[in-house]
């Protein structure tokens, strides 16, 4: 498991003295950000687009029915991800997925049932987005998802990650639907903002906690797009929405039960990040 360094660690036997008693290594509560979490996240992305069609369109429950069923089953696996003590790949990412249905239902709520125009939802959700950050750092004094070891990180974690996909989901259909660009293209020009994210880390010096929260914020809108492409109508070259939901689904589970195997994404326990 990861450990982390955290605000209140406690002092080991052995430790210079210099160290505070109430210092104390936790476990983190998050994936390694590798090659594997990208791939699952944006695969989540897209099967949270898809899923929330495909139960608007063929449960029967409406947009109302199916955003207080999915959003009752993700209060209950926050619940169990809460409760565990460490990270455990098949909750956090269920998790990940029904909040990814749940975000792409808030957005859909406010546009289609509501009449919020898209520019404005947008907005709303960035401004929000900016505050949960604002409040997260200014009580913990960090944003890193390496040093998600307490019960306060993981509830501000969390929070972000359902405005990103609030977020990513207006942002994607003003893009694409709005001004009409197509998913295609929506989806080409997200991945391109994607890529300038990570030249600006990678060359340019950006600052590697705000790399992650952009390109995760824009891999919403990416997978989405992607989603919605494939999900057209078979007589449209589609593959229409059950096949798109299954087949992505099926992925995300392989590679899930994948890592909770072999543990890739776990970092090495004698790693201890500061």
């Amino acid at each position: 498991m990861t450990y982390e360094l955290s605000e209140t660690p406690e002092a080991e036997p052995g430790t210079s003295a210099s160290v505070r008693p109430s210092h104390r290594l936790r476990w983190n509560k998050v994936p390694e950000v590798t090659a594997y979490f990208w791939i699952i996240k944006v695969l989540c992305t897209t099967v949270g687009e898809t899923a929330a069609d495909l139960l608007n369109e063929k449960a029967g429950l409406g947009l109302t029915g199916v955003s207080v069923l999915m959003s009752a089953l993700l209060a209950v696996v926050l619940v169990v991800q809460f409760r565990t003590t460490a990270y455990r790949a098949g909750v956090y990412w269920l998790a990940v997925a029904l909040i990814s249905v749940v975000g792409t239902l808030i957005s859909d709520n406010l546009t289609d049932n509501m009449g919020v125009p898209l520019e404005t939802t947008t907005t709303v959700f960035a401004l929000l987005l900016a505050v949960v950050f604002g409040v997260w750092y200014r009580r913990e004094r960090t944003l890193s998802i390496h040093s998600i070891d307490t019960t306060g990180r993981e509830s501000f974690y969390w929070l972000a990650v359902l405005f990103t996909f609030a977020l990513g989901t207006a942002a994607g259909d003003l893009v694409s639907e709005r001004m009409d660009l197509g998913y295609w293209f929506a989806a080409v020009l997200f991945a391109l903002a994607i890529g300038a994210v990570a030249v600006a880390h990678f060359a340019l010096g950006l600052d590697a906690v705000w790399s992650f929260w952009i390109a995760y914020v824009l891999t919403r809108p990416l997978g989405a797009s992607i989603g919605d492409y494939l999900s057209q109508p078979t007589g449209d070259g589609g593959l229409g929405t059950v096949v798109t939901s299954a087949l992505f689904l099926t992925v995300v589970l392989g590679l899930v039960v994948y890592l909770a195997v072999t543990r890739k994404d776990v970092v090495d326990p004698g790693r201890v990040v500061r």
